[in-house]
């Protein structure tokens, strides 16, 4: 795990919470079955810790360079509305929740795990990654998790968020 010093004051901040999906919200795995498509493993754990962030007052979105079904499923039963697939440039997305909540890049925290997060992991307040995330995208982050994706690094940070707010 790695926190950098600011990290809980950057933490303090936020009132949205953006996810990447593959490496953040699964482990990365895509797997193909030629009876039922695409299948994706999500962590109940994960699940929890948006579904309380929410119910204590943050907002969660998605963001993710891919589109699947699954996704659109999984976004449903955590109480998602912002989701936003097919999104390889993500900070236009950004740009766009940032203006329809009125929210200033501060505000944001942003989960992602590869190079293609790595613009907007530079532009929100507060950013982090999996234990599993490629090295160029853990040496910028503000907190690494010690878990990895798919397997409860987002329930840790959101629980370090929502205890830097004093919620929990």
């Amino acid at each position: 795990m790695k926190i950098r010093k600011d990290a809980i004051e950057k933490a303090k901040k936020v009132k949205m919470i953006l996810l990447d999906v593959d490496g953040v919200l699964t482990d990365g795995s895509i797997i193909y079955s030629s009876n039922c498509g695409e299948i994706k493993i999500f962590n109940a754990q994960d699940g929890f810790g948006i579904v309380r962030a929410i119910e204590l007052g943050l907002k969660v979105g998605i963001i993710t360079g891919r589109e699947s079904d699954i996704i659109k499923k999984r976004a449903n039963e955590l109480g998602i509305t912002d989701l936003i697939q097919n999104a390889i440039d993500k900070v236009k997305p950004f740009e766009m929740l940032a203006s329809k909540y009125d929210l200033r890049p501060e505000q944001f925290c942003y989960i992602g795990d590869d190079i293609l997060d790595i613009p907007l992991l530079k532009i929100v307040g507060f950013s982090a990654a999996p234990s599993n995330a490629r090295n160029e995208v853990k040496r910028i982050v503000d907190y690494v998790a010690s878990a990895s994706g798919g397997n409860g690094a987002v329930r840790e940070i959101i629980d370090f968020i929502l205890k830097a707010q004093k919620k929990i």
